[in-house]
């Protein structure tokens, strides 16, 4: 981190630099942008409707780089303390009206955004993928979904229901749900913008308002929301954005004493530290989705021939989409013996064929994120394991090596114990290991701190069930991968995390209730 002037930054200087990057929609225009500026992009915070650099001379901008090339991006400033705090005062200032507004207005609303990312799909994609080193077919995928996050709750809050009982004689009881109030919406570097609009928009369209922070690690997505919001007329304050990394940013906004409620994704590392300073905070809403070492259980009948290319198929996306880097991915595959080397074979000759660097698998995020990955390769070069597809990477920078490339890899031939097993790599990396019999396949799968996903992949209906619900995660795909109804509970258990959002859930997230109790008299 360097430091810089943000006073020689003019709000008309901002606006002008937002309008042209808004106008870069395709791989050429942006590139052609970024390679004619003489200094990076900067990214303002976007706070009471406003794109602003903060006020003091002395903020600390981070340098964020571009994971294809390993070239220097954009420049963000490290919102700091007072700077947190002046975001969420106007959230807190927003809130009384905000969540006042009926439900048809917040719908209104939240259908206008819903609407302009349709309409700017392809730029959101683009910068998605220039910022976060996907593929910009993945990148159209998760913007997509954005597109639905906002889609559904705006239609979610116009056919909310509640409980009513009667106590015969004496009362009517009723459910009340009310605005939890401002909430810090804290989302991870793997999927921005997905993760991101899955906070925002249950937040708002339950009448609570919020201060955001993505990673500092890929922050276009939430600048370019920002905008996106003023174009949409959001009234200012109800949605504020900071910019700055974990321990300065997130935990002074984590730590705010005007914040009334948590939702964060990422680590179970970050997510123990919010618990902590939280703790004395009672009252506060906490929901943490946190990490995941994903068991894939593949059953002989699942290779039988009417199925077996599915099969493949289903264990390798789960394996190697966005390069690996979903909390979602199932990176453990546990085979039954009796088809263990037929599915070796075919998955590797699969994932060899299908996702080939450069072409639809991108690169890793980060240079500190390709190093983390590179040691695990190198540890499984230490403890022999067998390599049947990749390689450990080259150091960055040797030998010409630029941009943080990591091709796919599968390994077995590795010990229960070993940290390749238990820890969460989150990168391109699978580990492939044979089992007897389904005790022995639900004690691996379970053999793990996490419990966030499963894959079960059978022909038998009835371990469908019998397995299924067993296995300790919070979402199990059977058959299937990352499908999911957004109104279906999406979390974790063990230290995947607590909480769940997802329709009735994030409403319990974002509202409070209260029983009312009426005479029957």
């Amino acid at each position: 981190m360097g430091n810089m002037n943000p006073q020689e930054w003019t709000r008309q200087a901002l606006l002008d630099c937002a309008e042209t990057i808004w106008d870069c929609n395709t791989l050429e225009k942006a590139s052609s942008l970024i390679h004619s500026r003489p200094t990076p992009i900067l990214l303002p915070n976007y706070v009471a409707g406003e794109l602003s650099l903060p006020s003091s001379t002395s903020t600390s901008f981070i340098n964020s780089y571009e994971p294809k090339t390993g070239a220097l991006l954009c420049r963000i400033p490290c919102a700091q303390p007072d700077d947190v705090e002046d975001a969420i005062r106007h959230a807190r200032d927003a809130f009384p009206s905000w969540s006042k507004t009926t439900r048809a207005e917040r719908s209104a609303h939240l259908r206008r955004v819903s609407e302009l990312l349709q309409e700017h799909r392809e730029l959101f994609a683009v910068w998605e993928s220039i910022d976060q080193g996907k593929t910009l077919e993945r990148a159209r995928i998760e913007v997509d979904r954005a597109i639905s996050n906002f889609s559904y709750f705006s239609t979610y809050i116009l056919h909310e229901q509640t409980a009513a009982r009667v106590i015969d004689g004496v009362a009517l009881t009723y459910e009340h749900r009310s605005p939890a109030g401002v909430f810090a919406l804290i989302s991870p570097w793997n999927m921005p913008l997905y993760l991101l609009t899955w906070k925002i928009a249950p937040c708002l369209a339950f009448g609570c308002t919020a201060v955001a922070k993505p990673s500092e690690v890929t922050s276009m997505s939430a600048y370019l929301l920002g905008i996106l919001f003023r174009k949409a007329g959001l009234p200012a304050g109800v949605i504020n954005i900071v910019l700055g990394d974990g321990p300065t940013t997130g935990a002074s906004l984590v730590a705010s004493s005007a914040i009334d409620g948590v939702s964060f994704t990422g680590g179970t590392q970050t997510g123990i530290a919010i618990r902590r300073a939280t703790a004395h905070q009672i009252r506060k809403h906490l929901s943490l989705e946190l990490g995941g070492k994903n068991p894939n259980l593949v059953f002989a009948d699942s290779m039988d021939p009417a199925v077996r290319d599915r099969t493949i198929r289903i264990a390798a996306s789960a394996a190697f989409e966005n390069q690996g880097e979903i909390c979602l991915c199932g990176s453990r595959i546990y085979v039954e013996r009796a088809a263990y080397p037929e599915f070796v074979r075919a998955f590797t000759e699969y994932v060899a064929k299908t996702y080939v660097l450069r072409t639809t698998v991108g690169a890793v995020a980060s240079e500190q994120h390709y190093n983390k990955i590179r040691s695990y390769l190198e540890l499984a070069v230490e403890e022999k394991a067998t390599f049947h597809l990749g390689s450990v990477p080259p150091q960055l920078g040797v030998n010409g090596a630029q941009g943080y490339w990591i091709a796919p890899t599968i390994l077995s031939d590795v010990a229960p114990d070993s940290r390749l097993q238990k820890d969460e790599i989150f990168g391109p990396v699978v580990t492939i290991s044979p089992f007897d019999d389904e005790e022995e396949a639900v004690r691996l799968a379970n053999e793990s701190e996490y419990g966030l996903a499963a894959v079960l992949l059978t022909t038998d209906g009835a371990r469908m069930r019998r397995v299924g619900e067993q296995i300790e995660a919070g979402l199990v795909w059977v058959n299937c991968w990352l499908v999911r109804e957004l109104g279906t509970p999406f979390g974790g258990m063990k230290n995947s995390g607590t909480g769940r959002e997802g329709g009735e859930y994030s409403r319990d997230v974002f509202t409070v209730v209260r029983t009312l109790h009426l005479p029957a008299y």
